[in-house]
């Protein structure tokens, strides 16, 4: 298989244990089991990267350095692939703030993407500062003939991501809604190419799940911005 852009949600924050939106740059940082979900990623790679990126909130640069100081490649910020900015509800982790942003992502995800989060971004405002930064590195160290040089990570943000494969990736809801992920659990994309010709990214796992992506999972009372 080609080499692939793969998509690492951060490890687990106290944020995330207390169900707090949490988006704002830096953020909170990572409890020890993030710690360990961070260092027990990278060790169980089947093969380093050929490069390593993260955004500039302090969960991601944190999981970055752990996989950096197990595969010794060094980590990369790129500014602006940070979580989906909630605004008003930043700091809440009340069930009626969860209900908001909720009501706003689900929106998104089916295709009203001028919506916006009370004081916050709307989803077009998240695509357009994450997708450029996907396609400078899909032509930087994603082009056609690029097999087998070794895949290329980004440790991101669950909702930026969940979103952006929504996008992207030729995944659709409820699948997208429904499944949260983990953390330190992926999205994997791969470019497709028709001779010289970028053709399209196709989504090749989305945390435990690969293709076709059609399990009917209910939603569940994880950590939001899962």
């Amino acid at each position: 298989m080609s080499d692939k852009l793969v998509l690492v949600r951060h490890g687990e924050t106290e944020g995330n244990v207390a169900k707090i939106l949490d988006t704002r740059v830096p953020g909170l940082a990572l409890t020890e089991r993030g710690v360990a979900q961070a260092k027990s990623f990278a060790a169980n790679l089947a093969a380093s990267p050929r490069r390593l990126f993260c955004s500039a909130a302090l969960r991601a640069r944190q999981t970055a350095g752990h996989i950096e100081s197990v595969t010794g490649v060094s980590a990369e910020v790129i500014e602006g692939l940070y979580e989906v900015q909630v605004g008003e509800l930043e700091g809440a982790n009340s069930d009626a703030a969860h209900r908001m942003f909720q009501d706003a992502y689900h929106a998104w995800h089916l295709g009203e993407l001028q919506v916006r989060l009370p004081g916050g971004e709307t989803g077009q405002e998240v695509l357009d500062r994450y997708l450029p930064e996907l396609e400078r590195l899909r032509r930087e160290f994603l082009p056609p003939g690029a097999d087998r040089l070794g895949d290329i990570l980004l440790v991101s943000h669950g909702a930026a991501m969940r979103l952006v494969a929504r996008a992207i990736g030729g995944v659709e809801p409820p699948f997208t809604t429904n499944n949260h992920l983990d953390n330190t659990e992926t999205i994997e994309l791969l470019p497709r190419y028709r001779g010289p010709e970028f053709q399209g990214w196709e989504c090749v796992r989305w945390g435990r799940y690969t293709p076709p992506f059609e399990y009917d999972a209910e939603p569940t009372a994880d950590d939001p911005m899962g």
